[in-house]
């Protein structure tokens, strides 16, 4: 249930606060005095697409807060607990914010949430039903989500679809392989002489970084140690070695540091690189007793590197790039051998069928059912509505399968007696589309598990007796049935004295001019202050005595 809905900076209200009660709470005003604006900001917290200039002018941001109790409300708290918003009250608060620039933002509970799942929560909360809604009536779509709804067979018609998109992909696949069973087996001989030959050739992508320098090593062995070779004679072997020109350099500064203790440093680093020289000669002594010419394994590392780059050549790849062939070969080759499995893709279709099948007949037997109590209740509803004789037919016709069931649902109007009930949408009048577009949300509303009802003037082009019965049917549905006892919470925007008379709480829209700015505003009446609204409607701006003692009689 809506408890309160606090409104700031949005269009023409500046600071709004409403609180609201369990029952039948109807709101009027004047023409252009802003009653939808109430709708809109309502709809926006439940996760309604932001248009742009929502924002007060001058503002940077408007905010609007939504209050629920959801106590008795399985289906919000279950959605709260997945998705790890609940909080320790039994309370629900919705939060959007509307920035001046376009941006916007979403909280639940005080946490940051998406639009997505401000929609996906407010399916539990809110049904509102606006004036124009009565158009979308016309569509087949709606149609059948209305009986479906009714029925009670939503989920099993989600359901339906969901096996039906199974079916269809697999019976598409199975389609598909028929019709290229030749090519597939082509395909799939090639890529298992692809995978042989490329699983002989044993390449892999570090070992191939190793044999390239094994390969430049082997290539130039003889470069290699002709160059040790000469690199020892100069270092130690020959007369003007390194190592004895060294030494005789040290012979000659050793006794030198007597008469200069300076030069002890420089005796000192000619020890270390005396060290290092002969580490050196050893490194390349050790490196020529272990090296030797290897023409024959020279021979074979070239033969598998011109093997690796003719078959990199001949898939037109680069050599790293072999393994990444052989492995997409073997999965495209499994996926392959997967697909020409006939007759285990022909079970799997086979069962989807089934399965569909299954869910679709008792999807089918659900419908037939509602489909004779709706039609009794809403022709019932459209004899209150002064549409005496009329009779209200759901029809079911029998379909190939798809996705919405075995069965297209259309709904029948015969607007009087003696006539044969057509398609709703080749008889219905303006105001006729309109009653019974009402008689059809009194009907079905019994069976919505949501506890807050909001119509938007849908009584448009009803007046007179038919506006009492109007009414009296919306107090009705919010006092709850038999069938559904508890009590609702509907609240209505309306421009009728004789549905506004009916509210247990009543709420009055107006409009006026503060500082060059036309501000909306929201108050709760009183008895007195109804008994003035009532008669305004009655008899315009000019209220006469006569008008307030009818509206008097209204309000009992």
């Amino acid at each position: 249930m809506l408890q309160t809905l606090s409104i700031r900076d949005f269009v023409i209200v500046d600071s709004l606060n409403l609180e609201f009660a369990r029952g039948f709470t109807v709101l009027t005003g004047e023409t252009g005095a802003g009653k939808s604006i109430l709708i809109d900001a309502l709809s926006l917290a439940l996760g309604a697409r932001a248009e742009s200039g929502v924002t007060r002018v001058g503002c940077d941001k408007a905010e609007i807060s939504a209050t629920f109790d959801i106590t008795q409300n399985l289906d919000a708290k279950e959605w709260l607990e997945a998705n790890e918003m609940a909080s320790d009250e039994l309370e629900l608060v919705l939060r959007r914010v509307m920035y001046a620039d376009g941006r916007t933002r979403a909280f639940i509970n005080g946490i940051a949430a998406t639009v997505q799942q401000l929609k996906e929560l407010s399916e539990f909360l809110v049904d509102i039903y606006s004036q124009n809604a009565h158009h979308s009536l016309l569509k087949l779509s709606t149609q059948r989500a209305i009986l479906d709804e009714f029925a009670g067979f939503s989920l099993i018609a989600a359901d339906v679809a969901a096996h039906y998109k199974t079916w269809h992909q697999l019976n598409i696949q199975k389609q598909e392989i028929e019709k290229n069973s030749a090519s597939y087996a082509i395909e799939l001989a090639d890529l298992r002489d692809k995978t042989r030959e490329l699983a002989q050739l044993g390449f892999d992508l570090d070992d191939w970084e190793s044999l390239q320098q094994e390969h430049i090593r082997l290539s130039h062995g003889a470069s290699l140690l002709e160059g040790c070779e000469k690199a020892r004679d100069l270092l130690s072997e020959g007369e003007l070695s390194a190592t004895r020109l060294l030494a005789q350099v040290q012979h000659k500064l050793k006794d030198l540091p007597e008469f200069d203790a300076s030069l002890d440093e420089v005796i000192e680093l000619l020890r270390s690189a005396e060290i290092q020289l002969n580490d050196a000669d050893r490194f390349l002594n050790r490196y020529l007793q272990r090296t030797e010419l290897d023409p024959g394994r020279l021979n074979e590392v070239e033969s598998l590197i011109q093997a690796i780059h003719g078959m990199a050549r001949k898939y037109r790849i680069r050599p790293e790039d072999l393994p990444e062939l052989l492995s997409n070969s073997k999965t495209r080759m499994v996926e392959l051998e997967g697909l020409t499995n006939n007759g285990e893709l022909a079970k799997q279709e086979a069962q989807a069928l089934l399965d569909y099948m299954t869910l679709a007949n008792q999807l089918s037997m659900g419908r037939a059912q509602a489909a004779k109590v709706l039609s009794i209740k809403i022709t019932a509803e459209m004899q209150r509505l002064s549409l005496s004789g009329g009779k209200f037919e759901v029809q079911l016709m029998a379909q190939a399968i798809a996705s919405t069931g075995l069965e297209q649902v259309e709904f029948l109007v015969a607007g009087h007696a003696g006539v044969a009930a057509r398609s709703l949408n080749k008889v219905a009048s303006g105001g006729e589309l309109s009653r019974i577009s009402l008689a059809i949300r009194v009907a079905t509303a019994q069976q919505a598990s949501v506890g807050t009802m909001i119509f938007d003037e849908v009584d448009v082009g009803i007046g007179g007796g038919v506006a009492e019965t109007v009414g009296q049917m919306l107090k009705k549905l919010a006092e709850g049935s038999s069938e559904n006892a508890f009590q609702r919470q509907v609240l209505v925007i309306t421009h009728l004295p004789q549905v506004a008379s009916q509210g247990a709480q009543h709420l009055r829209v107006s409009k006026s001019l503060i500082n060059n700015q036309t501000l909306s505003n929201i108050e709760m009446l009183d008895k007195m202050m109804r008994v003035e609204e009532i008669a305004r409607m009655l008899g315009g701006m000019e209220i006469t005595d006569t008008s307030r003692m009818h509206a008097t009689e209204m309000l009992g």
